[in-house]
């Protein structure tokens, strides 16, 4: 067995622990059992600390209550003369699809399009779906939890490029010369994969 795939393994059997921990506390009225779900919580934040490279701040974001389900992180594929745009995030210095969690209240399309102007400054409008992807699937960094990553293709209608406190930099780049990515974020199969779909009439991905 790859280290590869022990990675992928542990990673989502840490997830599980943290999701079964989650919602037993949000059931469960039993303090004794509360006090095991408490432990299984430890556990599953050891394992990341342990084996992946999770730092203590990400960790401290798992106590989370109710009914544990996967997040969603919603990207926008904007195409410009045949190349896409990326920001350079603030954090580690590389580069992204422009996106975020999607907040409560918005619908997916919504998400996407505000993150980009927050972003960059363009007004976009969504156009079509690229893909549905499983962050846990796709030689993503680990994190405590399950992410389902919606990638839209968008359509710019206004408003002109500007950094924000989120990015560094923004730029377009050319599908064959992409800078260094935030692989937290974003990998080259989604890019390559978007591409295709959003200049063919290929389906929409899933998984």
């Amino acid at each position: 067995m790859s280290d590869t795939l022990k990675d992928i393994d542990i990673n989502i059997l840490a997830q599980k622990l943290n999701a079964i921990a989650q919602t037993g506390l949000t059931y469960s009225k039993d303090v004794f059992d509360q006090e095991r779900y408490e432990t299984l919580r430890q556990i599953a934040c050891d394992l990341f600390r342990s084996r992946f490279n999770v730092d203590d701040g990400t960790l401290n974001h798992v106590s989370e209550s109710g009914y544990a389900t996967p997040k969603s992180d919603v990207r926008a594929f904007i195409v410009r003369d045949g190349k896409i745009l990326m920001v350079k995030e603030a954090d580690d210095g590389k580069w992204s699809l422009p996106g975020g969690w999607a907040d409560v209240g918005d619908t997916p399309s919504a998400a996407v399009c505000r993150e980009v102007e927050e972003e960059t400054g363009l007004r976009v409008k969504v156009t079509k779906l690229l893909g549905v992807w499983d962050r846990n699937l796709h030689g993503h960094p680990p994190l405590p939890w399950h992410v389902y990553k919606l990638i839209f293709l968008c359509e710019e209608i206004g408003g002109s490029l500007a950094i924000s406190h989120e990015s560094t930099d923004i730029g377009f780049f050319d599908i064959n010369d992409l800078p260094e990515l935030s692989l937290t974020r974003v990998v080259p199969e989604e890019l390559t994969v978007s591409m295709d779909i959003a200049t063919t009439d290929s389906p929409t991905w899933f998984d």
